[in-house]
């Protein structure tokens, strides 16, 4: 099977993808920006397109790739053209194959906001949307609750898989009872001073508690200056490689991520699988993962944890701890999702 990636190939998240995809097909890929270093599609395989997209889509950059993408299409011959993020990839795809017949049968994997958010922006983005899902053979969603919107816009086949982890971690031997960890973007969409807030709330009944914020963007100058009443109990440790961030998943007992919108995230994955406790927004797709007060809390807008709600988690750490990394060995594991995924595009044909 000849199989052409197109999405950010900066991103971890596409990077993923190619690890899986590259011992079982035949793989290409096409970058909107460039290709992170170790990116694993041959560099004879790979198109960079160099452009800078805002994926909520509007890309005017992007869409004047087309026939510079269309060429290269035409030139691999793709069986089929996987397309990562809807409202720009998807496009760029969809259209290289409506307006200069590039070849290859079409398939799309939702992200999050592509169908959680874009859609509601504007009527041109819920009918680019609707075109793009209609044109696919077949789409892929990471939570029961997108694969369902996905289909009132007019997919036509969601598979619906978790974005997993590509290997179970060890069981954490030293968690620290008082630490918190959040590793969001500091983007709006992530909330993350709704995080800190919640951690201050937490913090007055829990004075040597401490939270570590990884990850960066565009919030981090105002969210250090709302942290700073904390002092030492919030460290900002900006981003962080898979190594260092495994590491603090380790250590941590709790982990706090509150964003107004989202699908079932892999950093809630991983966390999970590390034996952290998730405090996450109220939404349907953490409920696919959190039953509130057993495994975790789910938080409504504006609430905060109750400290007996904490203590009663806290007393129960490490069987939850357990239960959470099971579940996600279970459920949530990525080879096998991406073997099934393969198995369904062959039966496709």
């Amino acid at each position: 099977m000849r199989l052409v990636l197109v999405g950010d190939g900066e991103s971890p998240h596409l990077a993923k993808w190619a690890r899986a995809l590259e011992p079982r097909v035949e793989l290409y890929a096409v970058s909107s920006r460039g290709f992170a270093e170790g990116f694993a599609v041959p560099p004879q395989r790979r198109l960079a397109l160099g452009t800078r997209p805002a994926f909520e889509g509007g890309n005017a950059g992007l869409l004047r790739t087309l026939p510079r993408v269309a060429a290269w299409l035409r030139r691999v011959r793709p069986d089929w053209i996987h397309a990562h993020y809807l409202t720009s990839h998807g496009t760029l795809a969809w259209l290289a194959q409506v307006l200069l017949s590039a070849p290859g049968r079409l398939v799309g994997s939702a992200w999050g906001s592509d169908i959680l958010v874009a859609p509601e922006r504007s009527l041109a983005l819920r009918w680019l949307t609707r075109r793009v899902l209609a044109a696919c053979a077949l789409a892929t969603s990471d939570s029961a609750h997108m694969a369902a919107r996905m289909r009132e816009l007019g997919a036509r086949e969601v598979m619906t898989f978790p974005f997993g982890l590509e290997a179970l971690p060890a069981p954490g031997a030293d968690k620290d009872d008082r630490l918190f960890f959040a590793n969001r973007a500091l983007e709006p969409i992530y909330a993350p001073d709704r995080v800190l807030a919640t951690f201050a709330e937490i913090a007055r009944e829990w004075p040597d508690v401490r939270l570590v914020v990884a990850n960066d963007g565009s919030l981090r100058a105002a969210l250090q200056r709302q942290a700073a009443p904390l002092g030492e109990r919030v460290r900002f440790a900006g981003r962080l490689d898979a190594a260092a961030q495994a590491q603090e998943y380790c250590r941590a007992r709790w982990y706090l991520s509150l964003p107004l919108s989202d699908s079932v995230s892999v950093s809630v994955l991983e966390a999970m699988g590390h034996g952290c406790i998730p405090l996450l927004s109220d939404l349907p797709a953490n409920r696919e993962l959190v039953e509130h007060g057993r495994n975790g809390l789910l938080l409504a807008p504006g609430a905060t944890p109750a400290i007996d709600a904490l203590t009663r988690l806290a007393a129960r750490a490490d069987d939850i701890a357990a239960a959470n990394r099971a579940w996600v060995g279970e459920h949530a594991m990525w080879i096998p999702s991406v073997e099934r995924f393969l198995e369904r595009l062959a039966e496709l044909g």
